[in-house]
């Protein structure tokens, strides 16, 4: 498993706490900074190497579609150098929807030939109101306008993002928002994946600071359950599965790179605030959280992971899926008592793997795992 954390943005989300630099700041970076990824793929081969289960490559950031299709191309090349073959199980490229409409079938093809094989794309909401709220530089025309582009360029896994728990978004326009996705944007192919997100709220987002201020109060947990509820029903009665708490898939088409990180696999990643994970070590290291400081040396800290800490994470990556966690594990690890009280509640319930949490408790994991451990 490969990351790749890609700096860049055309602007900020009112809701986004991960790092990134506006274009308009650092467009005459992307040049120094592709260069000074070839330095780090070149300085980790023997990391990257390893790094083939699951087989995936995975590009997100950030927004990986401001860049031209050369420094795609020149990623996926370079580790092509280091790992001795092309190609991989899973290739995902994060997009906006901007830059696909902009740049057209052209843009997508180019992708393609890169080795990308599936697209995550952030379409938010399809609530021109909302989007300009959050800050997006599509409205929900510009959605719908990309979608088809990727499906006429022949692009056969598509993921979609949408978020949800918006104290100004009613129950109504999440319904309509879900509708048309599960439709396909009105082209009757239906995205393969669809990822939705509760409305978080980051340290260091605008949403953080309006919070602070008092000029945004967050949705109710009622109206955050009642949504979740409805995109839970929308997305069964679609076909679609629920493996994962936020994630949804048509079958055959769950992601097997994120499936990675919620089966607690090793992964590398590569770029500025990127973190990679050795299981042999128990060693969880990360690279500096600037483009500055990355393009003088990426080097960032390390930690090692406790005995605890490893089934801790193991527990809450585990039972945020479908497919649960070991019964013998689980009781090994929590507080004595915990999990039969948990089974009697139905907070718990059997599965082919051993015990996971059931669907209409999903929305309180959080609590669930606490309770547990």
């Amino acid at each position: 498993m490969i990351y790749v954390h890609i700096p860049f943005c055309g602007s900020f989300c009112t809701y986004c706490g991960f790092y990134s630099e506006t274009i308009s700041v650092s467009e005459g970076c992307f040049a120094p900074f592709c260069r000074a990824l070839d330095k780090e793929i070149s300085l980790r081969a023997e990391e990257i190497r390893r790094a083939d289960s699951p087989d995936t490559l995975y590009i997100g950031g950030g927004t990986p579609s401001v860049l031209p299709p050369d420094c795609i191309s020149g990623i996926a090349g370079a580790l092509a150098a280091v790992r001795g073959r092309n190609g991989y199980e899973e290739f995902t490229l994060e997009v906006n929807p901007e830059d696909i409409s902009a740049k057209g079938p052209a843009y997508v093809n180019a992708l393609a030939s890169s080795g990308v094989t599936r697209i995550s794309m952030g379409v938010q909401s399809l609530d021109d109101g909302i989007l300009k709220w959050m800050n997006r530089r599509h409205d929900a025309e510009t959605a719908r306008r990309a979608y088809r582009i990727l499906r006429e360029a022949g692009v056969g896994n598509v993921s979609v993002d949408l978020i949800f728990g918006i104290s100004d978004m009613s129950d109504e326009v999440w319904l309509a928002v879900l509708d048309e996705v599960v439709k396909g944007f009105g082209t009757g192919f239906p995205p393969e994946h669809i990822s939705a997100y509760q409305l978080s709220v980051e340290e260091g987002s605008a949403l953080y600071r309006m919070v602070i201020s008092g000029k945004y109060s967050e949705a109710s947990d009622d109206r955050c359950c009642r949504q979740y509820g409805l995109l839970c029903r929308i997305l069964s009665g679609a076909g679609y599965r629920h493996y994962e708490i936020s994630n949804f898939a048509r079958p055959g088409y769950e992601a097997i790179h994120n499936s990675g990180y919620w089966s607690h696999r090793p992964y590398v990643g590569l770029g500025p605030a990127a973190h990679s994970f050795s299981l042999s070590d128990r060693k969880r290291s990360w690279n500096d959280s600037s483009l500055s400081g990355y393009l003088s040396d990426f080097s960032g800290g390390y930690e090692y992971l406790t005995d605890s800490q490893m089934a801790l994470e193991r527990i809450m990556l585990s039972l945020r899926t479908d497919r649960g966690i070991s019964e013998n594990f689980l009781r090994q690890h929590s507080r004595p008592g915990a999990v039969d009280a948990a089974l009697e509640a139905g907070w718990l319930i059997p599965c082919p793997e051993g015990l996971r949490i059931p669907e209409d408790h999903f929305f309180v994991s959080d609590n669930i795992i606490s309770e547990l451990v």
